[in-house]
């Protein structure tokens, strides 16, 4: 299940985003943005946690530090119909320290396994606790340490990690920086397996290519794929190919945008803004001729109020029915 995952992004995998990822890669499991408790027990439920039944596995990832409000979230979504809870201990933003949740509970693991003590005992043994985390924070960065601190979490019944492999630094750099300046260190991920063999373990971090992703199960169960999800979206179907069947031959470009459209026309029907759809369609043609006229068309476009699917039918006829890539995907990791 945790073969190939899709990570969570603020302001990138909504409901919209993680539509168009499951027409692309079947098998991937899918993840929500982080949604603060907060959010959850005081805002819009329905806006905040309904998805498509086709998205089917996915995970709901939870922002907060209180074990209280963390159980009763996870009940909510619990009833929304989730495969999995997932706790964020990694996300460094300035919303998050002042919050203190995300990154900052990596110097607290005594309260993160309070946390997910509170998400199991809250919730039916068939659903997932899981916990998306950092190698360390600030100062606090020894494989010993964060051996040690998942070792609490195991020892509190969390048996899912996924592990972005860079520590986090909460002080001198920006969330984009801490997912790029902090070195990448896989081996401390690699040697968390060992130690941990009965502990499913999920790496994330620089996974930019497909066709030597498999080098990485020698040493852990899954890989989270980020932001290249989302400024390459076809991309995904390389790593389906690649972690599952490869007989299998993907859906072009273009069909995978006349299967979104139908979603379009409906979400439209219920109020959606084309904005809100048209949006994670302008990466899909990345590197194919017409692209830029492709994107530029959808950027114009499709903003206007009453913009309908006739904009992405426009835009279409820019790259078909030609697609080809001007480029061959990567093939190195």
């Amino acid at each position: 299940r945790w073969r190939l995952c899709i990570a969570p992004m603020m302001r990138r995998t909504d409901r919209h985003f993680r539509y168009l990822a499951r027409l692309i890669s079947p098998h991937a499991c899918l993840y929500t943005e982080m949604i603060t408790t907060g959010a959850i027990l005081h805002g819009d439920r329905d806006r905040l946690l309904c998805f498509d039944a086709s998205e089917h596995p996915l995970a709901v990832q939870l922002g907060g530090g209180e074990p209280a409000e963390l159980a009763a979230c996870a009940r909510i979504a619990a009833a929304y119909g989730y495969d999995e809870i997932n706790l964020n201990c990694g996300c460094p933003s300035d919303r998050v320290k002042s919050g203190k949740f995300g990154a900052c509970l990596m110097a607290v693991p005594d309260l993160v396994a309070d946390c997910l003590k509170a998400l199991l005992d809250a919730l039916p043994t068939t659903l997932t606790v899981s916990a998306k985390l950092r190698l360390g924070v600030d100062d606090l960065y020894s494989y010993t340490y964060f051996r040690d601190f998942v070792g609490t979490l195991i020892d509190a019944g969390c048996r899912v990690f996924q592990v972005h492999a860079r520590k986090a630094w909460l002080s001198g750099l920006s969330p984009r920086e801490n997912r790029e300046v902090p070195p990448l260190n896989y081996d401390w991920v690699y040697h968390l397996k060992r130690d941990f063999p009965n502990a499913v373990v999920v790496l994330n971090g620089g996974l930019h290519q497909a066709q030597t992703i498999g080098r990485f199960f020698e040493h852990v169960d899954g890989v989270m794929v980020g932001r290249h999800a989302y400024t390459d979206p076809y991309a995904l179907s390389h790593y389906e190919r690649a972690l599952f069947d490869a007989s299998v031959p993907p859906l072009s470009r273009s069909e995978i945008v006349h299967r979104f459209l139908p979603y379009v026309e409906r979400e439209i029907s219920h109020g959606t803004r084309l904005k809100h759809l048209s949006r994670h369609l302008v990466n899909l043609f990345r590197d194919c001729r017409g692209a830029r006229r492709w994107r530029q068309h959808l950027t114009r476009y499709g903003v206007a109020e009453n913009a309908g699917p006739e904009v992405i039918h426009k835009a279409l006829a820019f790259v078909e029915p030609s697609e080809t890539s001007s480029r061959p995907p990567a093939i190195t990791a």
